[in-house]
């Protein structure tokens, strides 16, 4: 077999087959495939796309290319969840306690924030001693005595497609929809779950900017992840503005806190319990959806969803007093409040300026090695749809060291005022089975 004829064949709008698609993964992966050739090959995808049967194939290779989890060892059907990214996202922390307190196991694994977007474990690391590098046989050992534990992502899952994304980075080959489902699912599939609930961003603040861009995403994710007997499927969720009211590391695990003590925070929440549903429908511990919102709102009002968080902190060597305490989280040293010289409605509260403003402050990384300020971020007094009096603090923003004024400008452009009321947001936009 050889490459040039591959690249050929998708140039011409042909369907690879499984046998070409092995090659050219495990070729390129294992150095054998030069780079001109996988970006010709990208390029031709990426004009000429994969039919539903192609992507599941190409995503069973990368996924063959690597590691591979092994949970059978877990008793039960292990769900996982999964974001395609936004900012002030708490959601996993969220979830996946009120789901383990109904007897769904979760082994979850999550990886660290870069750029705008935050990491669960970042977060996770604002409380002390939390353990993420856990061994594969601590890690199932917790999910079988107490149903939930969370580590790292480790290197070795789906070579192939980090290899992949640093080549269609630099190629202009990165928005192509089976290559953008296929990265994400191979990872997701990887990790040895036997269902999948795929929480997809869709507005400013997301990958995906529209509706319709993300609704042909989750498509192609969930036809991905049911082609490969992974029971799957998408929520399609709104970021238009950041999620809750705190964008950081220490804050956004007390707003965990604040909404697992049953503080109704109206988008995350929502979002919250539409996810939940989902991941105890596709475990089969409940089979109506009325029934798993209920038992989900149930685990708020009873304290369980708080316990369980509270046990997997604990379980995983951190200080699990912070539930009681929050004040034991990181506390920064220095505060500014942001106010405008605007009085009307908030119409717009720009996602990824808020996730940038957050960067500045030190909340998260410009370089994988970067250090992180785990009590540097953000408070969102008001969010869209709230009035808003002329000078009036909107925000404040908190840090270790001083706050910088490219901070302030930044957050300063995300806002939109206008003097009437906006429309009012819908969280949840739709589901995909």
């Amino acid at each position: 077999m050889r490459m040039v004829d591959i690249i050929q064949d998708k140039r011409n709008g042909k369907e690879l087959s499984d046998e070409q698609i092995d090659f050219f993964i495990q070729g390129y992966t294992n150095g054998e495939i030069p780079d001109y050739q996988a970006s010709a090959l990208l390029m031709a995808i990426y004009f000429k796309g994969m039919s539903p049967k192609e992507t599941a194939l190409f995503t069973q290779s990368m996924v063959d290319s690597g590691e591979k989890l092994d949970l059978s060892q877990i008793k039960g059907v292990k769900i996982d969840k999964h974001s395609t990214g936004g900012v002030g996202d708490k959601i996993s922390l969220i979830v996946t306690p009120m789901v383990s307190s109904l007897g769904v196991p979760i082994a979850k694994m999550s990886g660290r924030g870069l750029g705008h977007t935050g990491g669960t474990l970042d977060k996770l690391e604002s409380i002390s001693g939390f353990n993420i590098e856990l061994s594969k046989e601590q890690f199932i050992e917790l999910v079988n005595d107490y149903g939930l534990a969370l580590i790292g992502q480790t290197g070795n899952l789906a070579p192939a497609d980090k290899k992949l994304y640093a080549l269609r980075d630099v190629t202009g080959t990165v928005n192509s929809l089976p290559l953008i489902a296929s990265s994400i699912m191979s990872k997701k599939i990887a990790m040895g779950a036997d269902g999948i609930v795929l929480d997809v961003k869709t507005g400013s603040g997301a990958f995906m900017k529209n509706l319709e861009d993300a609704t042909d995403l989750a498509k192609e994710m969930v036809s991905i992840g049911n082609s490969l007997n992974k029971n799957t499927v998408a929520v399609i969720t709104d970021m238009n503005q950041p999620l809750g009211h705190e964008v950081g590391n220490a804050n956004e695990v007390k707003e965990v806190i604040q909404v697992l003590k049953g503080e109704k925070i109206d988008d995350l929440l929502t979002i919250s319990l539409a996810i939940a549903t989902q991941m105890c429908l596709a475990n089969g511990v409940f089979t109506d959806e009325n029934e798993a919102k209920n038992a989900l709102i149930k685990s708020i009002e009873d304290g369980s969803a708080l316990n369980k968080f509270k046990q997997f902190i604990s379980n995983q060597g951190g200080d699990p007093s912070v539930v009681d305490d929050p004040n034991r989280l990181p506390q920064p040293r220095h505060r500014y409040d942001l106010k405008l010289d605007k009085k009307g409605f908030i119409h717009g509260i720009e996602a990824e300026a808020v996730g940038q403003a957050a960067l500045y402050l030190g909340a998260g990384r410009a370089k994988k090695d970067d250090n992180i300020d785990h009590s540097a971020g953000i408070t969102l007094h008001k969010k869209i749809g709230d009035a808003v009096r002329e000078g009036e603090a909107v925000a404040t923003l908190f840090s270790l060291n001083e706050i910088t004024s490219s901070a302030i400008e930044k957050l300063t452009e995300a806002y939109t005022i206008k003097s009437s009321a906006p429309e009012k947001i819908e969280y949840v936009k739709t589901i995909i089975k």
